[in-house]
């Protein structure tokens, strides 16, 4: 996967940006990423911040957080979650546990 050859005849990667590229693009295909397959299915048929119906607010917002999905109404609940990631887990945990039953 060397792109570089092809890459430098479209930019200048001499200099500092030659070492930091490779390593950036390095970085991130080494990183696994998180499938919703892969993570616990969200239980709630409403955001985990506002209570609000998913898609009222237009589509919903897909996370992924330590393995579990969390879906949100909108873009500004991501921050109000990471705030208190634990607070919402336990939210989705307890939902999860009253479907099983």
């Amino acid at each position: 996967m060397n792109f570089l050859p092809r890459a430098s005849r479209f930019f200048n990667l001499s200099g500092p940006l030659s070492v930091a590229i490779p390593a950036l693009v390095m970085q991130v295909a080494t990183q696994t990423p998180v499938f919703a397959a892969d993570a616990a299915v969200y239980p709630l048929k409403t955001c985990v911040v506002t209570d609000e119906k998913l898609g009222s607010m237009g589509k919903a917002y897909v996370h992924s957080h330590e393995g579990q999905e969390v879906q949100f109404c909108c873009k500004s609940c991501i921050p109000k979650f990471n705030k208190d990631p634990q607070k919402y887990l336990k939210k989705i945990a307890d939902a999860a546990k009253a479907q099983a039953k």
